[in-house]
């Protein structure tokens, strides 16, 4: 049978009969379709996979007091997470010259720390002996006194930040508006990650302070820690401030930045909130 020939013709031949059939000789595609590969085997003329750049996160605090450093930190040439106190002369400005310039800004809500003066903290801080509906009040006020606010970190707070039942008003606005909140780590008794995670609240946490000590010395000892870190983690984040250290930090930020972007991304920290 015709049909039998086929199937022990040449190609050309198959063409052929086909049309003796009464059909039209197909036209014959080559077959350009590549082999499978092997899974993880790097293929020629293929270039190498490159390993995914670690993040880092610069949060630089307590701007909003016309601090010393602030046009160095306002000048740097990397993104970083501005964060800005309420109520003071330069709030505003701060805030605002921080966002027109590209970084982001988060609330550097005052709060009482263990040992210290009330009076470091500014107005209207958040201190332990005020009630909820105060605390409520006081949150919501500073919230609205800083422009263009997507998150809050705490300033001082290593009191307010281990305290449940203040926190949990905290982070439940934090909730209602949308905002993560960023734990400066001022405490290791902190509660953040607890009522954070009961509460669905994004969050994240420092990893280093550049300038807890006010010397250029120390400020590049941290900026060669921050290295070492971003060596092991996929994501750090780090916190620098306006203010006494102010230009040492900018400065040290200025001379470490090419070297550590050549391993890691600088982000905001709104990128590394979970």
């Amino acid at each position: 049978m015709l049909v039998l020939a086929l199937a022990l013709l040449p190609v050309h031949a198959a063409a052929t009969a086909s049309a003796i059939a009464g059909g039209e000789p197909r036209e014959q595609v080559q077959n350009h379709t590549p082999q499978p590969q092997q899974d993880g085997l790097q293929q020629p003329g293929q270039p190498a996979p490159q390993a995914a750049k670690k993040q880092i996160a610069i949060v630089i605090d307590d701007f909003g007091n016309d601090m010393l450093g602030t046009q160095e930190m306002m000048d740097l040439p990397i993104p970083f997470t501005a964060a800005v106190m309420p109520f003071l002369p330069t709030t505003k400005r701060d805030a605002e010259w921080a966002h027109r310039t590209g970084r982001e800004v988060i609330l550097h809500l005052p709060m009482e720390p263990m040992k210290g003066k009330k009076s470091w903290l500014g107005p209207k801080a958040i201190t332990a002996d005020l009630s909820d509906e105060e605390i409520r009040k006081r949150v919501m006020e500073a919230l609205d006194d800083v422009p263009h606010v997507i998150g809050i970190n705490n300033h001082m707070g290593s009191k307010i930040t281990a305290n449940e039942r203040i926190m949990r008003i905290v982070l439940g606005i934090c909730k209602e508006r949308g905002l993560f909140f960023l734990d400066s780590r001022t405490t290791p008794k902190t509660v953040i990650p607890k009522i954070s995670a009961e509460l669905g609240v994004k969050t994240a946490g420092n990893d280093l302070f550049f300038d807890d000590q006010y010397t250029r010395s120390h400020i590049s000892k941290q900026t060669r820690l921050l290295a070492k870190l971003i060596e092991k983690n996929d994501a750090t984040i780090a916190i620098g401030h306006v203010g006494p250290p102010g230009r040492h930090t900018s400065a040290a930020l200025k001379e470490a930045a090419p070297q550590l972007s050549q391993t890691a991304d600088f982000v905001f920290v709104s990128k590394l909130v979970r």
